[in-house]
């Protein structure tokens, strides 16, 4: 960091296993990825070419080189993995794996069904030897999982080799786990959370209000992703309580109370 401050939350260290940061990458040429990675590397740890754009981004192998040569893992969407499977073309996914040379994989049924055994069965295969990111929830707002059956399929994805679950949210941040106003499903993530645990997550997390509701919620080092190029910076200062939204939750607790009484005196003698 360029200074020394004090009450700072502790960052876990890349490589990380929690505190994870997932940047979504929706078609940035090869320069703003160069740019990117300038200023945002230590802050990244994974980058996901959005839904199925790794088909029409140009210069796809030089940015998936780039990527590794700088320590970030990149992968494929999920909903490439589903326009695969839903035309019969699982074994021509996996040649398309090692022709990028990619060992991160996305297993997801957000907008096909899959029979969850099944899923499960591919999560195994891939684990063998790749490195498995499976994904719960779907992308259809108007289909409802109950609390019980997201607690089911996660404990079952990762039972059989998932690195980390993802809670579906989609770019816009509207369905899964979210309400279609953005706020969170309070109810569903507190029973997905008693029985999951958090660090076996990564929750997407695309709009400020929720992931200033996950850094609350978990702390610094809780697994975000589906977050923008420009957002990573911000995200990590709300990590580390240097924005307004997490500005007192990690100050000393007899010192954040007399500064937040300093601040409620001066605002009524503002309105006197």
């Amino acid at each position: 960091m360029n200074f020394d401050l004090p009450f700072i939350p502790e960052r876990t260290v890349q490589p990380r296993n929690s505190g994870l940061t997932m940047m979504m990458d929706k078609g940035l040429g090869l320069r703003e990825a160069e740019h990117f990675i300038e200023a945002n590397l230590e802050f990244t740890d994974i980058v996901k070419f959005g839904f199925g754009t790794a088909y029409v981004t140009k210069q796809l192998v030089e940015k998936i080189k780039l990527y590794k040569e700088n320590g970030i893992r990149p992968y494929f969407g999920g909903t490439l993995f589903e326009v695969f499977y839903a035309r019969g073309k699982f074994e021509d996914y996996l040649r398309l794996l090692d022709k990028y040379q990619l060992d991160l994989v996305e297993v997801s049924d957000g907008s096909i069904i899959i029979n969850h055994d099944e899923k499960c069965e591919l999560i195994h295969r891939l684990s063998k030897d790749r490195i498995v990111l499976s994904e719960v929830g779907s992308k259809d707002s108007g289909i409802l999982i109950s609390p019980n059956r997201w607690i089911k399929m996660m404990t079952k994805e990762l039972e059989a080799g998932s690195w980390k679950v993802i809670a579906e949210g989609r770019e816009a941040g509207n369905v899964g786990v979210f309400r279609p106003n953005g706020s969170a499903h309070t109810l569903l993530i507190n029973k997905i959370i008693a029985k999951v645990k958090p660090e076996n997550i990564l929750w997407e997390a695309p709009q400020k209000n929720q992931q200033v509701w996950f850094v609350k919620l978990f702390g610094a080092n809780v697994n975000l992703g589906n977050i923008a190029p420009n957002e990573v910076i911000p995200l990590e200062c709300l990590r580390l309580g240097l924005r307004g939204d997490t500005f007192f939750d990690y100050l000393p607790k007899d010192f954040a109370e007399r500064l937040k009484q300093v601040q409620s005196d001066e605002e009524e003698e503002e309105l006197v």
